[in-house]
């Protein structure tokens, strides 16, 4: 049975008229009843009582209008979540890696959900490279990471980026007379860092290695803000984004190295699989407003985000 023999069926039922009918439906009235009788033909049961004027539905027409307007239903749904352009709704699996977590987390969700009411926001947070293989595999529908700007991602992705931004090495304040040094004059402070699978954590282990110099870990733990306090205490030096930084409340207890021969500056990007229908515009939003809550703690929004549906595309 075809879509538009559905809706005429229903036309008719609802308005009680085949002319009323097909004005609605921008038909003739033939046009209209030929289409409700390759209704009746698909089902192999008369749907209207034609020896009365106007036609009315049988008792069987009836039932079947109730289950067409159900159908009817559904199929507007279907059409409406592919829609790019249709208002979010629905679930949305949104990941975020760990070190982006202190960037205004409540009022980003806040935002979000006023913006879009319809949209029930789920957030998990884990590491870069396990939200992108979970978008990749269907478990969320988009995440926000860190990933260098030559990042060559898997067919059947879409990567926007959004933003660049800094990690910088901080120290105690003033435990360190010179504020620009190199990891040589550094690195027995230990450090206080991620568990691994950071990538921020991997970077510096691999400078390190490539200088010979041990990799002095004198704590691990999540979360930034409680990283900050303790590197603060002079428990070691930590590794942190400079928008993250700069949002902390410890900001003034610390001092920023100019590590000479150290840098780490990874971009911000929005991943997704490639269509998300009537979701894609609070994906969009999520985004944009977790830049602009980085914008305002030092980042640098990327003026024409770059997108990349998969290496050689």
């Amino acid at each position: 049975m075809k879509t538009e023999d559905l809706r005429a069926f229903d036309a008719v039922v609802r308005h009680g008229s085949i002319s009323l009918a097909a004005r609605e439906l921008g038909l003739t009235q033939p046009a209209t009843t030929r289409r409700i009788q390759s209704l009746e033909e698909s089902l192999g049961v008369q749907l209207l009582d034609r020896s009365i004027k106007p036609p009315k539905p049988s008792t069987l027409g009836l039932r079947v209008h109730a289950q067409t307007r159900a159908a009817l239903r559904e199929i507007d749904a279907l059409s409406h979540l592919v829609a790019t352009d249709a208002v979010p709704q629905g679930r949305l699996r949104m990941g975020l890696t760990h070190s982006m977590g202190s960037f205004g987390l409540v009022e980003l969700l806040l935002d979000v959900k006023t913006a879009f009411p319809g949209v029930q926001l789920q957030l998990s947070t884990d590491w870069s490279t396990k939200l992108v293989d979970a978008v990749l595999h269907g478990r969320l529908d988009a995440a926000a990471v860190f990933m260098p700007g030559s990042k060559v991602w898997p067919d059947g992705l879409v990567a926007q980026r959004l933003a660049s931004t800094e990690v910088v090495v901080v120290a105690a304040k003033g435990r360190f007379a010179r504020a620009s040094v190199r990891l040589r004059d550094v690195f027995e402070a230990g450090w206080v860092l991620n568990p691994d699978g950071c990538g921020f954590r991997a970077g510096l282990q691999r400078a390190l290695s490539e200088q010979g110099l041990p990799f002095h870990l004198n704590l691990e733990t999540h979360g930034s803000e409680l990283q900050l306090g303790l590197v603060a205490a002079g428990l070691g030096l930590g590794l942190v984004a400079r928008p993250a930084l700069q949002s902390s409340h410890l900001a003034e207890s610390l001092d920023v190295l100019g590590v000479r021969d150290f840098s780490l500056a990874p971009d911000v990007w929005m991943v997704s699989a490639s269509a998300q229908g009537n979701l894609q515009r609070a994906i969009e939003h999520f985004g944009a407003a977790l830049v602009c809550g980085m914008g305002d703690a030092g980042s640098e929004p990327v003026a024409r985000a770059t997108k990349r549906r998969s290496a050689g595309r």
